[in-house]
């Protein structure tokens, strides 16, 4: 049974970068593609280009033309975003929402002349004590899997770069984080035009960053956005009917901020979402619509979600606390009045799972070395980080064909289960498997007994195992 889905595991996979053929203009920079993804799983220690090539064994090969892969113009990345983009279609119905997350990511380097670099905040150091580092910045657009059970998994469309203007010059421009988001935004709205999906909404999820006037301005249309605002936001009640004397408002009068709502008894409504098997409860208010301040043309409605406190663990409770949350959501005019795009229910449950972009961040960086590969020409150094972020969504994407969101193989310790939803781990596992043909676990270490300390007869026992591993 493991056999059979290992296999069809790797034809998703196959059949995916196939689906990709067309964003290469030669056979041979398709031949090298394929090559560096099966590199990719089989890199043990950091991901570079070399380290992949060791990987599949040319050694003795001339090294350069896969590093052209990068350094010169072999392919577009909004070329192979097209097409990932199309192979996420048949997962999403047309009559539900096509949701979109936006994020930025930065990705640390040593290098002060490397293209793209500046200094940035460090994201490591405390908020007492903030720091700086050299990095480069991103903004990763991901398409976010249809919830199943309160799970969903994030899958990179498109990594765009996010420069400073204090940046080193590079390809593909300089531009706020928001600015570079509305780019993607716009471009995935275009491909659900192409594809006859005009009616379909989009729903885009961001942070804080992203709750910039300009932002909300230039929201395309059928577009709604969901995003996390300040505690201390100046909003504005709509401005009253006009009684024909002087000029028409465009604010009315000042309403309290985000955090004022917290003080209030009555209004609240409790709800339970479910989050990756459990239901969590929720108490919340809807209100508005409101408009920012800068932003008399565009409604949006206050959600207040209310802080919450419980008991944690079995053999040593300890009491937790959830800090309230306030987001500004798209108010839609139907029938004359203002409405929410989505239920609130559903709203709920799409901010929760806005945390599956960092959950890739963390995938990209710890399992597939972003920014690991040593490219540095103005092309490459930003060429080289789409690469690994096209890898991860065509590999987790195989992986999203093949099982679902549940139907991963189990664990093979005997001590741990496994989770509901199956983990980057598991998907590397399957793929190695795969691609050596080993489905079971094998040993390869035998146990020295009371002579432990006789080093020779342990290395030795130690030896006759991996020969007979490998043999077999």
């Amino acid at each position: 049974m493991e056999d059979n889905t290992n296999s069809d595991l790797l034809h998703s996979l196959m059949e995916l970068v196939q689906a990709h053929r067309g964003a290469f203009r030669q056979e041979r920079t398709y031949v090298r593609v394929v090559g560096l993804v099966v590199g990719e799983l089989f890199a043990f220690a950091r991901h570079t280009v070399t380290q992949a090539l060791l990987a599949l064994g040319l050694t003795d090969a001339d090294w350069s033309g896969w590093y052209r892969l990068f350094s010169r113009p072999r392919y577009a990345e909004e070329s192979l975003s097209r097409r990932l983009f199309a192979q996420t279609l048949p997962h999403v119905s047309a009559d539900a929402p096509y949701v979109l997350g936006v994020d930025g990511v930065q990705v640390p380097r040593s290098s002060q002349k490397m293209p793209g670099t500046c200094w940035l905040k460090a994201p490591r150091t405390p908020p007492f004590k903030p720091g700086i580092h050299r990095a480069q910045r991103f903004m990763h657009a991901s398409w976010l899997f249809p919830l199943q059970e309160g799970y969903s998994r994030a899958v990179p469309l498109r990594f765009l770069p996010a420069f400073p203007p204090k940046a080193v010059p590079a390809p593909g421009g300089q531009g706020k984080e928001w600015e570079v988001a509305l780019q993607a935004i716009r471009w995935v709205r275009q491909q659900l035009d192409d594809v006859q999906r005009a009616a379909q909404r989009l729903l885009v999820l961001g942070d804080g960053s992203y709750d910039t006037c300009g932002f909300w301005r230039d929201l395309p249309q059928r577009s709604v956005a969901a995003v996390r605002t300040a505690k201390n936001r100046a909003l504005r009640a709509l401005p009253g009917p006009y009684a024909g004397r002087g000029r028409v408002r465009k604010y009315g009068e000042p309403v309290r901020a985000p955090t004022e709502w917290l003080a209030e008894r009555d209004g609240w409504q409790r709800t339970e979402i479910q989050v990756r098997g459990r239901w969590l409860k929720m108490t919340y208010r809807c209100e508005g619509p409101f408009l920012r301040q800068g932003l008399p043309q565009c409604p949006l409605f206050l959600l207040v979600v209310r802080g919450h406190t419980w008991i944690a663990g079995r053999k040593a409770p300890k009491r937790k606390y959830r800090e309230p949350c306030f987001y500004l959501i798209s108010a839609l005019s139907r029938s004359g009045h203002w409405e929410l795009p989505l239920p609130v229910n559903e709203l709920l449950a799409w901010l929760w799972q806005r945390s599956e972009l960092e959950v890739a961040h963390c995938e990209l960086k710890s399992e597939l070395g972003l920014g690991e590969k040593q490219c540095w020409n103005p092309l490459s150094a930003v060429r080289s980080v789409q690469w690994s972020a096209w890898v991860y969504a065509v590999l987790v994407l195989a992986g999203l064909k093949t099982w679902g969101l549940f139907g991963g193989p189990k664990a093979p310790a005997r001590w741990w289960p496994g989770s509901a939803r199956w983990s980057l781990t598991t998907l590397w596992r399957a793929y190695r498997a795969a691609f050596w043909g080993e489905h079971a676990f094998r040993a390869i270490w035998t146990a020295s007994g009371d002579n432990w300390l006789k080093k020779e007869t342990c290395l030795q026992g130690l030896w006759n195992a991996v020969c007979g591993a490998a043999r077999g």
